[in-house]
């Protein structure tokens, strides 16, 4: 327990990475790294799996044992990630973002920019090419670095 509170000490600081199944490893790698300017920090292709990250952020792809037989998420129906969510700095470059994602092959927008509940939060969520919903979100309420 810390020192004049009934709450306990966080066993954990923070998230080292996110492990996400995808149904097509080249695509989503693809998305992350040439979209979205990720780099490849790491491979194990007898899984297969890709390790890639922003610098900040490490996400862990794995393909899936049977991609034609893949069942895809549901968030309404079935537990599990129901979405990524990752920060972006400023609200211009969230719209250049929005411009590049939404016509990146293979990937779905569900909405472009727009408040997120009254605001002042801007996201846009898509589905990247293995159906992985992603949100981008700019909150000018926090200092992001660039």
């Amino acid at each position: 327990m810390s020192a004049g509170s009934d709450r306990p000490i966080p066993a954990t600081s923070g998230v080292d990475h996110i492990g996400l199944s995808v149904r097509d490893l080249e695509s989503t790698c693809r998305f992350f790294c040439d979209c979205l300017g990720w780099r490849l920090v790491g491979e194990r292709p007898d899984y297969p799996a890709a390790f890639v990250s922003d610098g900040q952020q490490m996400v862990s792809l794995w393909r899936v044992e049977s991609p034609d037989q893949a069942v895809a998420f549901d968030r309404r129906a079935n537990v599990g990630l129901h979405h990524l969510a990752l920060a972006v700095a400023d609200r211009s470059e969230l719209d250049a973002l929005h411009e590049r994602v939404a016509s990146w092959p293979g990937v779905v927008a569900e909405f472009a920019p727009q408040l997120s509940g009254t605001g002042p939060k801007i996201h846009f969520i898509v589905r990247e090419p293995s159906g992985i919903r992603i949100e981008f979100a700019f909150d000018p309420r926090v200092e992001r670095p660039r």
